[in-house]
């Protein structure tokens, strides 16, 4: 299998030596902003976006030493992508932020006033979407989903940049932080990347979750809590998930807390998993939000100095178990796959 010359560069500007994708992820708009509203103990429509571009700006300059590559949205995070350090590529967020939820079936949305064209012109080394998706939602609903992922990969061939396909697994009515969940959460991602592992949505790597629900798992978390799956039932979970996907995937935190985030890498390296790398987000950071509002800026970035960069470090030592993006094609280095 080849790629571009063009893809090749950007997936090699968001990679370290390795070809291992070692990312921080701050492109969070909403989330952010709620997570600053709980700390300030005020609502989210009082956060205003000055206060997500400081703190995505403290993150981008302090952590981007230790990472390959920082995904930011165009929305508030270019001053930070202006300050990562020079070694990290950039990956931007193309879709708007969350759903309209007065609209069944959690559609995605692009931003408005911007194209994969304008990204790449803002700096953008690789292109990034968010899709909520379920195999089990209605056809129609689904439907939808693929012509616009179909749509955004065309964008990413016409402008030669990779893309970056962010799968959010979810059930209708079905909460996520539950058993019922974690019980169909392998059978959500491994046919979700069954299904967008066709060539007609040119995805060139995939952002998924573990396939499992890590805190389900037995010997993980809460010994007296229920579970869903043994260990060997989990990693087999990521076996079968990691033969769905025809094209390098790397692994997203969902959120978790960082020791889970831990036990997830865990789990994929002792199920041998082809994973590429992370594009890691609050697991590394959320901590920061209360720090930055109640005693400001300066202890913010001593706090990221410290415990942030820490918390990187830690899950870059877990990425020893991740294969090369372009080991995915056989190949032993990039330019052996590129056209």
């Amino acid at each position: 299998m080849k790629i571009s010359k063009g893809k090749q560069a950007g997936l090699q500007a968001v990679s370290d030596d390795r070809g291992v994708i070692a990312a921080l992820a701050i492109d969070q708009r909403d989330a952010l902003r709620k997570l600053l509203a709980k700390a300030k103990s005020v609502p989210a429509s009082e956060i205003p976006g000055q206060m997500l571009e400081q703190f995505k700006e403290a993150v981008s300059r302090i952590l981007t030493s230790e990472t390959s590559a920082i995904l930011l949205d165009p929305e508030y995070g270019l001053p930070a992508a202006r300050v990562r350090a020079k070694n990290a590529g950039l990956l931007l967020a193309y879709e708007q932020t969350g759903y309209d939820k007065n609209v069944p079936g959690r559609l995605p949305r692009l931003l408005s006033g911007y194209s994969v064209e304008r990204l790449v012109a803002e700096g953008a080394d690789c292109v990034k979407v968010l899709l909520y998706y379920s195999p089990f939602s209605a056809p129609n609903v689904n439907d939808q989903k693929h012509e616009w992922v179909e749509r955004v990969g065309n964008e990413c061939v016409n402008a030669d940049v990779p893309f970056f396909l962010e799968l959010v697994a979810y059930h209708d009515e079905v909460e996520t932080g539950t058993l019922e969940f974690a019980r169909v959460k392998p059978a959500i991602v491994t046919r979700s990347l069954e299904e967008f592992s066709h060539g007609k949505y040119a995805v060139d790597v995939f952002k998924v979750g573990v396939p499992v629900s890590v805190a389900f798992v037995e010997g993980i978390g809460e010994t007296k809590a229920p579970k869903a799956y043994t260990r060997e039932q989990a990693l087999d979970h990521f076996r079968q998930s990691d033969a769905a996907a025809r094209h390098p995937f790397i692994y997203l935190s969902e959120g978790v807390s960082t020791e889970l985030f831990h036990e997830a890498l865990a789990l994929a390296s002792d199920a041998d998993s082809r994973f590429s790398g992370v594009l890691c987000g609050r697991a590394t950071w959320s901590d920061g939000v209360d720090v930055y509002v109640k005693h400001g800026m300066s202890v913010l970035e001593e706090w990221l100095g410290i415990t942030g960069v820490q918390n990187v470090q830690a899950i870059n030592v877990l990425l020893g178990a991740a294969k090369p993006w372009f080991a995915f094609y056989g190949a032993t280095a990039a330019a052996e796959i590129a056209s």
